[in-house]
């Protein structure tokens, strides 16, 4: 179901249909089994109230010894069942319910992987992380909350209320007039809980975000000795959290105050003019015990029903906060006649591209070409647009205007899967997996062998360090790679980009983090990645591009020169005042 990127309001019923539709309906034969069997308790819940008129008439008062083994043959009978009935509807509805978990996280995961880039800039680690748990888990909640309310207890209460009229319909009208001020008062309730409910996940979400940036920077945490602050922030969210949660357990809890004191007064009524009936005018003893055996055991199902509402709410505003990421459409879409992209050397072409960020335009009208099988460099200014055109080329964005193009293809028809294999890409601080060295490399092209991820780590000048680590190429690296040094976890991503043997290689000032010593080594390491490859190497110290094929000098969004290094170096501009600058600075 796509939706709008507008925030949608949902109300309580459309988000309980919406839940039923989409994540109930395709278990309604399961759903169907639990709800017979949530049908047996409520009957055998009446069945219990109804026998004991039987129990009271047959035994206590008739002395009737021929009906003692057969109503307690009957009662152990009821209970049995009921007891059976109960087990099957939990074990049904906790198995429904962990599947919908799974495919709800399953499908949020993949919503989340279609997205553009600056998705990720919009939520944080923690929101996200707080959606795939907490939100997924409240849908399950409500769905199993609303199946048991509404199969077991009001089920139960309609059963027990039968039991009550039948056996006296006037004591029935006392009973039942607690529910009027039981309604107003959990309509009360029900306006606090949202508020409440969306101020926790917030806090939910902060909790996790502090986490999150406390492991990963906890170099800068130590070294700025900023450990007071963050155990503040963290304080700070969990009271909160404490806090709500005690809010939402009042909140909560105000219905058994309500419901106690409405069902004392009722019982009390009830006793009274039963009383009356059965010693004034000789009434049925039993039909009255088993009048208040039914409205005893209505009583906390009629409890559970009044709590419905305000339970709910509360696991509806995580439906809601989860249904708002599901609805966010994807940025890009792949053609529906998208063809296969399969160039064995390419060119790469941006042909009157305009791109912005929201309000903030970075390209206009550029235009720019990278030979076939040739080293293309992009110099120039921070901000200028050269991180931007290499999210263009791997289609992370689509242009406003203007088309990219590879081997003279419009990338807009091909297919996601084709265009990203026919590109390589290594970062000026590369990305790796919370795995083995071996899996890190294997990432390149899944399905390699053993023998072709030590041919490209060797290749990489990466073979001999991994051989020294503690178990070789089965070594954890740490998230992001945190056990190995900076040039260890580049030439990794290079081996990496040279197991993808892709026709088009993206390099990203590779080796600007670099010390001597390891900059050497990923220098050899990237001249051979180079070969054959048609390479773009977005660059700031221009010694490492000044063999290049072709060099644009981009600047707010556009190429303002383009040559060779010696060509532009000699002609007045943008470049010769880089090249004058760095060389003033012995970089070159």
């Amino acid at each position: 179901m796509k939706k709008s990127s507008k925030n949608i309001v949902w109300s309580k019923r459309g988000l309980l249909s919406r839940l039923f539709l989409e994540n109930g309906l395709q278990h309604w034969k399961k759903y169907a089994i639990a709800f017979f069997f949530m049908f047996l308790v409520a009957a055998t819940t009446s069945l219990s109230a109804w026998i004991m008129r039987d129990v009271i008439n047959e035994i206590f008062i008739e002395r009737d010894q021929d009906k003692i083994f057969s109503v307690a043959a009957a009662v152990f009978v009821i209970f049995l069942i009921k007891g059976a009935a109960t087990y099957g509807q939990i074990v049904i509805l906790a198995k429904v319910g962990n599947r919908i978990v799974a495919n709800l996280q399953k499908r949020l995961f993949d919503h989340m992987l279609n997205q553009r880039i600056d998705f990720y800039e919009q939520f944080t680690i923690g929101d996200l992380a707080t959606r795939f748990s907490h939100n997924a888990q409240a849908a399950r909640e409500a769905i199993n909350l609303f199946v048991i309310s509404i199969g077991r207890d009001l089920l139960s209460v309609i059963g027990l209320t039968c039991v009550m009229i039948v056996q006296n319909p006037e004591m029935s009208l006392v009973a039942l007039f607690v529910a009027p001020p039981a309604i107003l008062g959990v309509t009360i309730l029900i306006r606090r809980i949202k508020a409440i409910a969306r101020a926790e996940f917030a806090s939910l979400t902060k909790i996790v975000t502090i986490v999150q940036e406390s492991s990963i920077g906890a170099r800068v945490v130590k070294s700025f000795g900023l450990e007071p602050i963050m155990r503040k922030e963290m304080h700070h969210a969990v009271t909160s959290v404490q806090e709500r949660a005690d809010s939402m357990a009042r909140i909560t809890a105000a219905t058994s105050p309500l419901m106690e004191v409405l069902g004392g007064i009722a019982i009390s009524l009830v006793i009274l003019y039963a009383g009356w009936q059965v010693v004034g005018d000789g009434a049925d003893p039993g039909a009255f015990f088993s009048f208040i055996t039914a409205l005893l055991l209505a009583y906390e199902p009629a409890k559970r029903l009044a709590r419905l509402n305000v339970n709910l709410q509360a696991h509806l505003v995580g439906v809601d906060i989860m249904y708002k990421l599901l609805d966010l459409p994807p940025a890009i879409l792949e053609n529906s006649d998208a063809k296969t992209l399969e160039p064995e050397q390419a060119s790469v072409v941006l042909k009157n591209v305009s791109f912005s960020y929201g309000e903030a335009t970075t390209l206009k009208g550029l235009s720019l070409e990278a030979p076939k099988g040739k080293t293309t460099a992009l110099v120039g200014p921070s901000g200028g647009g050269k991180s931007t055109i290499f999210s263009l080329i791997e289609r992370f964005y689509d242009p406003i205007e203007g088309q990219v193009l590879i081997s003279g293809v419009d990338i807009k028809t091909v297919t996601f899967e084709s265009l990203r294999n026919s590109i390589a890409y290594v970062s000026q601080n590369p990305f790796l997996f919370d795995g083995s060295v071996k899996h890190n490399i294997w990432l390149g092209r899944t399905g390699a062998t053993m023998d072709e991820i030590i041919e490209a780590a060797k290749a990489a000048n990466a073979h001999d360090f991994i051989e020294s680590l503690p178990e070789g190429y089965e070594t954890r690296v740490g998230e992001d790679g945190a056990m190995l040094s900076g040039g260890q976890r580049q030439r990794i991503a290079i081996a990496r980009a040279m197991l993808r043997d892709a026709p088009i290689l993206l390099l990203d000032e590779a080796t600007a983090a670099l010390d001597a010593e390891s900059e050497a080594y990923i220098t050899g390491a990237i001249e051979r990645l180079k070969e054959g490859r048609t390479t773009l190497v977005i660059a700031h110290r221009l010694s490492t591009i000044r063999h290049a094929a072709l060099i644009h000098v981009i600047k707010e969004g556009k190429v303002v020169q383009s040559g060779t290094h010696d060509a532009l170096v000699s002609q007045e501009g943008l470049y010769q005042q880089l090249h004058r600058l760095q060389f003033s600075n012995s970089s070159i």
